[in-house]
């Protein structure tokens, strides 16, 4: 007989975050039917031992566009629903889910607070009266070609031949105070 691993989701409008956590999954087998079916059968462990899930998702989904992902410690799938809209629940069956299934709290968005245009990222930010001037973060000054050209004429830094001058006693003097 088969056991479970763990099973996290989330999920956005138009996906579904499926993570499955199974460390070192061997023979990985994945398939996902349009009208929802998913099922997942790996081994794992020395003893390669089985696992398997087997369970119908709430409404139909887009298999082309669907990805996953098998790394060494889970089994990331990225399920792109058919129609976008938010889904009750994950699975077709009512009632309590199976207690290998959990939320994926670290992935999870509330259906209010998902951004209307993902591409528009930050742009329904607010700052209002903020003076970015007042941050001394450059670029507030009037710089031109000219201004930095007398800058590299009036140079004071020293090149490497005058530090080593420098560096170097004088004819005979080292050692003497005057």
């Amino acid at each position: 007989m088969s056991r479970h691993p763990t099973v996290k989701w989330a999920q956005r409008s138009d996906t579904i975050y499926i993570t499955i956590d199974l460390p070192d999954a061997k023979d990985v087998n994945l398939k996902l039917e349009p009208e929802g079916k998913f099922f997942f059968s790996a081994t794992s462990g020395a003893d390669k031992i089985p696992y398997e899930i087997d369970i119908d998702l709430f409404d139909k989904v887009d298999v082309n566009e669907s990805k996953a992902s098998i790394g060494l410690r889970n089994i990331r799938y990225l399920v792109k629903k058919a129609e976008n809209k938010w889904w009750s629940r994950l699975l077709k069956q009512e009632g309590k889910p199976p207690v290998f299934l959990k939320v994926d709290w670290d992935k999870w968005v509330d259906e209010d607070e998902e951004p209307e245009d993902k591409d528009k990222l930050g742009a329904d930010m607010d700052f209002g009266d903020f003076d970015f001037s007042k941050l001394n973060m450059g670029g507030g000054e009037d710089l031109d070609d000219d201004a930095a050209d007398k800058d590299e004429e009036n140079d004071d830094s020293d090149t490497e031949e005058e530090v080593a001058a420098e560096a170097a006693p004088a004819g005979g003097e080292a050692g003497t105070k005057a």
